[in-house]
């Protein structure tokens, strides 16, 4: 996996997998598999996508995860580390940074996510 000052490899393809671990793709608007390690994006929280608790948080959470793999195919980005390496469920917690602008707060102006607060919170 790359690590903080190093950019991932040049045309890696992320295809959404929801679920399903893999090598490079996108679960949900804020976890990825990137180089075979699943990682939370650290700065984000994100519609949840399985399950959605109402109509409205499926089709944002759909959208967030079709616009993180834009956001990832786009080209190369950082892996940062945020203030823990692991969450609770085992993933890497990274930010992930082009050009000095985090992905995640691209995906907040865009109204698909909102900034991480220490707590998921709903969106229904």
């Amino acid at each position: 996996m790359a690590m903080v000052g190093e950019a991932t490899s040049d045309g890696a393809k992320f295809t959404i997998c929801h679920v399903g671990g893999g090598t490079n793709c996108v679960v949900d608007g804020d976890t990825a598999w990137i180089d075979g390690e699943k990682v939370r994006i650290a700065d984000i929280d994100a519609p949840e996508t399985h399950p959605p608790r109402c109509g409205s948080e499926a089709e944002l959470g759909d959208r967030a995860t079709r616009r993180l793999a834009e956001l990832m195919n786009a080209g190369p980005f950082e892996l940062r580390r945020s203030d823990r390496d692991v969450d609770f469920y085992g993933r890497r917690l990274r930010v992930l940074v082009r050009d000095g602008r985090s992905l995640g707060d691209q995906l907040v102006g865009e109204g698909l996510a909102r900034p991480w607060e220490g707590r998921r919170r709903p969106w229904c």
